[in-house]
């Protein structure tokens, strides 16, 4: 049986300094879970598409996704500062 290649890794969720935000839910692999502003681990593994929205009962917004690869250690996600634009999600 081969073993997966599953990584820890850090995500940075951050909102804005201004304003009320809703709390992040983080997708991987199509699977949504509700997650806190700052920082969380996750256990993913290379090759999976990691998401993050915000919801305010209207519409998403807010949107951002990245596809985890080999040796990422940590992922920052920021809001952005009008709910009509993307978030952004970088590899640091």
């Amino acid at each position: 049986m081969p073993e997966s290649q599953t990584l820890r890794i850090e995500l940075a969720l951050a909102k804005p300094p201004i304003g009320w935000y809703p709390k992040p839910t983080v997708v991987i692999d199509g699977r949504g879970q509700p997650a806190q502003w700052g920082v969380g681990t996750w256990q993913v593994e290379p090759g999976d598409t990691i998401g993050v929205f915000l919801f305010n009962r209207l519409w998403r917004f807010g949107v951002a996704e990245l596809t985890v690869e080999q040796g990422t250690k940590t992922i920052r996600y920021r809001a952005p500062l009008l709910p009509f634009l993307p978030g952004r999600l970088a590899r640091t």
